[in-house]
């Protein structure tokens, strides 16, 4: 296995609360929401960043440097702005659209983005079609998903990635000191996720469509749900961001 530098990005979705109902189709279909959030984020990063795997409701990317090391430049900010807006017209789609009134299609117009990223040395395996990071930096990006940022939707990036940043975006980037477990202090920067995108300021609109075209999709949903329902897949198994899950 080939080690070198390799930016790491984790996108992760929150939101949420302790107060939703637990009751298993609040469940069931918070696990379908996600799913549809995740497939919006993993089209908007792609083909510049590559997935390696999903992490119940975060998706984890790569992009090895090139031969000198070096990535494109505003790699970073790019694929950021593009996941935000990907992520809130899909959000806007769920809220306009849905005719569930349980709590975890009710609660899918309060989610929220975070994008955590690192850049280092990671060893990248190929195993049949599954992609296998590995080094002490694949650790390290995963640990920086517990931190302090007092914002509710952001860019966490340590000092590599803030490197790559365009100067408008290093100026509106704060520092911060992460203690990461088992790792020891990290310093880092935060940025508000609105600054990556241009598009960010105004709120996506998204329009109702027709009541048979609503009808159709929650007709697909209750098909989705059917699984769980019956007890062969267990909903919401290995999310972070869901009260109670797992």
């Amino acid at each position: 296995m080939a080690v070198r530098p390799t930016l790491l990005l984790i996108a992760d979705i929150a939101g949420y609360t302790r107060f939703m109902k637990m009751h298993f189709m609040s469940l069931i279909h918070a696990q379908d929401v996600v799913a549809q959030l995740l497939e919006a984020v993993i089209d908007a990063a792609a083909p510049a960043l590559k997935l390696a795997k999903l992490e119940g409701d975060a998706a984890f990317f790569y992009v090895p440097g090139g031969a000198d090391g070096t990535f494109a430049p505003a790699l970073v900010t790019a694929r950021a702005a593009a996941i935000f807006e990907a992520f809130h017209a899909r959000v806007a789609d769920l809220r306009a659209n849905t005719l569930c009134p349980c709590d975890g299609c009710r609660q899918s117009g309060e989610l929220k983005i975070k994008l955590v990223g690192h850049v280092g040395d990671v060893a990248v395996q190929q195993v049949k079609h599954l992609t296998e990071l590995a080094g002490v930096d694949v650790i390290v990006v995963h640990r920086m998903l517990k931190n302090d940022v007092p914002l509710s939707e952001y860019l966490l990036m340590t000092q590599p990635v803030y490197d790559m940043l365009e100067a408008p975006l290093q100026a509106a980037a704060a520092p911060i000191a992460l203690d990461l477990e088992g790792l020891g202090n990290t310093d880092a920067y935060y940025v508000d996720l609105a600054a990556c995108s241009a598009a960010s300021r105004v709120a996506p609109a998204a329009g109702v469509r027709p009541w048979h075209e609503r009808l159709a999709r929650h007709a697909k949903l209750t098909w989705r749900s059917l699984p769980y329902v019956l007890g062969r897949k267990k909903a919401c198994a290995g999310f972070r961001n869901v009260p109670e899950a797992g």
